[in-house]
């Protein structure tokens, strides 16, 4: 159970970040109801436990092309043997049952823990993920500074909204028109810090109506505690480009330098959490890792790459900060939210991933930038200098011992930048649009796309991982669409068949029924009928009842099913940006794409010690696949034909 374990949590991570549901619902997540109603919590359902025989029989239908004949007999046997009557399927479902009856949300504990918080792997590629902002044209580092400050201001804006209830609720529309969704994780944005421990982290809240309102500025692997008020008086941009102007300049001299505490949080979070415990011994440190826990958001004010960099180039910086010796000891990598701002203009966010979904933090970031353009923030005259709160460097005691483990960190650091191969890829030839006037799903297409792609690559379909949110529920976060189907192999099977000669017209007919078929699991999923949440709860029910681990959980089929080789997120934006992360399992990709209306763009990720993967081969054989089903789409009869 270990290895199932261990790859179910490295997936999840990801699936996290990005929710994935049908194209219309995704595009109507972007817009918000004007209406100023709050969320009452008691107007949205619970998330359902579906139907036992449902649940084994998707289970079933998802894996039976995965595997060998023979092995598929075995699982078969024993889910049958799982779900008979009276069995052991039907007393953990009946319990699984009353757990929902007695809370808000029965699985999301059980999501939470095994997908995140046991989960020992270091945050950095592994689990956060970072979204680009647009290239910003500084001419100076003042002008970073500028941004900076009133970014500052806008997030302490933002939270206000949520901490009010002001933001209006967000809507999905399409099947189930005009449904609200769950606004919790707005709430968890600006409150929520995730603390290592030892075997399993704590995912802590602070009080959000606190009179204390700061954030933690990073410059030069150095941390300050920023006010964004002065006694009773707001700041303004002006009066926060000066405190900040003063940080850097704090930061020149040599003899305040402090160790670069943040390597820490990017090394594994078993080891971080064992120096978190030498720290808090010493009263010093405990007040500087509290200030951190109760800070708003990390403010990172990055030194410039060096170079004008590409889309890939800001990718990695934005990831891991290219190391040590580059950015990468200048974050602090526990907060839900870490805005990064170079002086060359590369800046975006990077969450920490446990308490919200990528939506959410899209959300926040488009609305960030779209008001410090606008410059609608609140004016305030400017502080006169006495009455300007000044930073506060946050002070360690650095042990031998914590010394040792900054080494280390930084070398594991080193290693994972060495190892992540990462390739923006921007596909031009249509975009979502194009899909549309086909009559399809741009993201069900795209799904069966990436199916394409990857058969080519290993000439066998895998197991496959699109998120889809649950936002429509209580409390509601993800669940997987598994969109390796076989409909979607068999379409992959008549591109790539070279012995005999299918027409085209018959490839357009397994293309429709292939994105047919991911479009209707999405729905089922997005409605709470979804496989794996499913099992994960009786499977965690088991244990809870100190019940023996059932087979079917510890069956080879179940560990090759969720050994997700290709991880996936859609993650549409209004403006031009785009997310990326880094691969859930040392030899499978992580893809992250934005479908817009005339191009598609693609965030691909893979290890460089993986002799099964690469990223540039990867991109060669979806750019492929795109294009050989744009083809396969001009078989149409021509009244039907749109480009």
């Amino acid at each position: 159970m270990g290895g199932v374990t261990r790859t179910l949590k490295r997936e999840t991570l990801h699936v996290f970040l990005c929710p994935v549901i049908t194209d219309e619902q995704l595009s109507a997540l972007q817009d918000k109801n004007v209406s100023e109603e709050k969320l009452d919590m008691e107007t949205q359902p619970k998330v359902p436990v579906p139907d036992l025989q449902h649940t084994l029989n998707m289970y079933l239908r998802s894996v039976k092309h995965l595997v060998s004949k023979a092995q598929f007999c075995k699982t078969k046997a024993t889910v049958e043997s799982f779900g008979k009557p009276g069995g052991l399927g039907e007393r953990l479902q009946k319990l699984l049952l009353k757990r929902r009856d007695a809370t808000e949300n029965w699985v999301y504990e059980y999501w939470l823990d095994d997908m995140y918080l046991k989960n020992r792997l270091a945050l950095t590629v592994n689990s956060s993920p970072a979204l680009l902002f647009p290239e910003q044209p500084f001419r100076d580092f003042k002008d970073s500074l500028m941004f900076a400050a009133r970014l500052i201001l806008c997030v302490s804006e933002y939270k206000l909204m949520v901490d009010r209830n002001d933001l209006p609720v967000d809507v999905a529309h399409g099947r189930q028109s005009d449904t609200r969704l769950c606004m919790k994780q707005y709430q968890r944005l600006f409150t929520s810090y995730r603390r290592a421990e030892l075997r399993k982290d704590s995912l802590i809240t602070t009080n959000s109506t606190s009179d204390t309102q700061h954030v933690i500025v990073a410059c030069k692997n150095q941390f300050f505690v920023l006010n964004v008020t002065g006694g009773s008086s707001q700041l303004n941009d002006t009066d926060v480009q000066k405190q900040l102007l003063w940080i850097y300049e704090q930061t020149q001299n040599s003899e305040q330098k402090q160790p670069a505490m943040g390597l820490l949080t990017s090394d594994s979070r078993t080891e971080w959490g064992k120096a978190r415990e030498k720290l808090m011994k010493d009263p010093i440190n405990r007040e500087s890792l509290e200030l951190m826990e109760s800070s708003m958001c990390i403010i990172c004010l990055d030194e410039p790459m060096g170079f004008q960099p590409g889309d890939t180039d800001r990718a990695l910086m934005m990831l891991h900060g290219v190391g040590h010796n580059k950015n990468g000891a200048n974050r602090w990598y526990d907060k839900p939210l870490q805005f990064v701002i170079g002086a060359d203009g590369v800046c975006g966010v990077i969450p920490e991933h446990s308490p919200s979904e990528g939506i959410v933090v899209v959300q926040c970031a488009e609305y960030l930038l779209k008001h410090m353009q606008s410059g609608s923030g609140k004016a305030s005259p400017a502080l006169k200098t006495s009455e300007r709160p000044r930073p506060r460097r946050l002070v360690w005691r650095c042990s031998e011992y914590i010394q040792e483990m900054l080494e280390s960190a930084a070398d594991h650091l080193q290693r994972l930048v060495r190892n992540l191969d990462m390739n923006i890829f921007t596909f031009q030839l249509y975009g979502k649009e194009f899909i549309k006037q086909q009559k399809m799903s741009p993201d069900s297409y795209i799904q069966v796309a990436l199916q394409l792609a990857i058969y080519r690559c290993y000439r066998r379909p895998v197991a496959t991982y699109e998120s889809a949110s649950l936002r429509r529920f209580r409390e509601g976060r993800v669940d997987n669409i598994r969109s390796a189907t076989p409909e979607a192999l068999e379409f992959v099977k008549a591109m790539t068949d070279d012995t005999t000669s299918i027409q085209d017209t018959e490839k357009m007919k397994k293309l429709q029924t292939a994105v047919d078929a991911q479009t209707e699991i999405t729905a089922l999923v997005i409605a709470g009928m979804g496989t794996d949440n499913h099992l994960l709860g009786l499977r965690e029910m088991a244990e809870a009842m100190k019940i023996e681990t059932p087979d079917i959980f510890t069956d080879e089929t179940y560990r090759i099913s969720n050994n997700f080789i290709l991880s996936t997120s859609q993650v549409p934006t209004t403006m031009k940006m785009f997310c990326c992360y880094g691969p859930v399992i040392p030899d499978g990709y992580g893809v992250c794409y934005n479908p817009q209306s005339d191009h598609i763009v693609f965030c691909v990720s893979s290890f460089r010690a993986s002799q099964m993967t690469g990223s540039g081969a990867f991109v060669k054989a979806l750019d492929q696949a795109l294009q050989d089903m744009r083809d396969v789409m001009f078989t149409k009869p021509p009244e039907k034909q749109q480009d």
